[in-house]
């Protein structure tokens, strides 16, 4: 029986297009960083090698606000005064700015949660506000400081394309021999790829369109999730304690977080600064078993890796998606460092080639 070691062990076994080696990106300081998507979500402008790897990896969002349903109205409306309880209608908009600042919550899913209040907490440190446990009118104010950003719809209508139904599924066994054996480790339903494409959680999604077959053609509701930070990262620190990882500029400013698992008692991450070595897009994963034996896993978003791998210096270990979005920063990971699929993409299109990677 093979096991996986209690290491993050990843082999550059690479299948043709399905893993792609990306190019160095610009170092130089882009201005195209914009929130504001008026229609259009993830596809970016500028001319930067940042922005042109951004928009090969993420796919491009043609959304309306026409026919709202009155659930997505009342998401788009909320808002929050001192002293109110955060609903799931105020939940979803606050998660949506944090988003939209560069400060990931995970999949959205309108809950006030360990992922959302960690996104609080670095969007408090990136403004010098005072950093809390619970959402206060400062930080509020502060998320909504910029009307253009503000009056940007959290939900919004998206018409289903032949492309998002026409994927390949597939049933994901639990062994790592019946994981071999696949083709590739697709999405196990339509619903869970939409979900990730929209960057929310599948219940949630169900929930906001409960009479929808999922069919090509149909119109459903889904979270906007505006553009990526788009200024190249030279440095990343991978915070043990608070699962976050934090992503720097080249003059030390922070340009995004994301909630990240970051080792195991059992199994943890390295300590010390490392550097990044390779980045690699759909990889495959190796599986190695305690007699020697080894299994390769084929590329995909359920792949154990997810669709992303950026290994370091330190051999066998890097950072990469996952396969379980909804469970980042709930679950151990074998000592590396795990990501939502879309944090990875975002952060594969950023990161320099000779970036640092700190552990603390």
């Amino acid at each position: 029986m093979y096991q996986l070691k209690k290491v993050c062990t990843m082999m550059a076994a690479l299948g043709l297009s399905s893993a792609m080696l990306m190019n160095p990106v610009n170092a130089a300081t882009s201005n195209d960083k914009s929130p504001v998507t008026n229609g259009v979500s993830q596809q970016l402008k500028g001319d930067s090698k940042t922005v042109n790897s951004l928009n090969d990896l993420l796919p491009t969002i043609k959304y309306t606000t026409e026919n709202l349903p009155k659930t997505a109205r009342e998401v788009n409306n909320a808002t929050w005064s001192v002293g109110e309880k955060i609903d799931r209608n105020t939940g979803t908009k606050l998660q949506a700015l944090l988003n939209w600042h560069q400060h990931g919550v995970g999949p959205v899913d309108g809950y006030w949660g360990k992922n959302t209040r960690k996104a609080m907490q670095a969007f408090q440190k990136a403004n010098g506000l005072k950093v809390t446990d619970n959402l206060n009118d400062e930080t509020w104010q502060a998320l909504r400081a910029s009307e253009r950003l503000t009056s940007q719809p959290v939900l919004v209508r998206y018409t289903i394309k032949e492309g998002d139904v026409n994927i390949k599924t597939t049933n994901i066994p639990a062994s790592a021999e019946g994981k071999s054996e696949l083709e590739g480790m697709y999405y196990e339903s339509i619903t869970e790829g939409l979900a990730e494409k929209f960057h929310i959680n599948e219940k949630y999604l169900k929930s906001l369109n409960p009479n929808t077959s999922f069919r090509a053609g149909e119109t459903i509701t889904v979270y906007n999730p505006g553009n990526p930070n788009t200024k190249p990262v030279s440095r990343v620190v991978a915070d043990k304690d608070t699962e976050t990882l934090y992503a720097y500029d080249d003059n030390d400013n922070l340009v995004a977080s994301y909630p990240t698992t970051v080792g195991s008692s059992a199994t943890p991450s390295p300590s010390g600064t490392h550097t990044v070595e390779v980045k690699v897009h759909e990889p495959n994963y190796t599986y190695s078993a305690d007699d020697g034996g080894q299994l390769i896993i084929p590329p995909g978003p359920n792949n154990p890796v997810g669709i992303v791998w950026i290994g370091l210096s330190k051999p066998s270990y890097g950072i990469h998606g996952s396969p379980d979005p909804a469970r980042i920063s709930r679950q151990a990971s074998s000592g590396c460092v795990r990501l939502t699929n879309w944090d990875a993409l975002a952060l594969l299109g950023t990161i320099k080639d000779d970036a640092t990677v700190e552990f603390r």
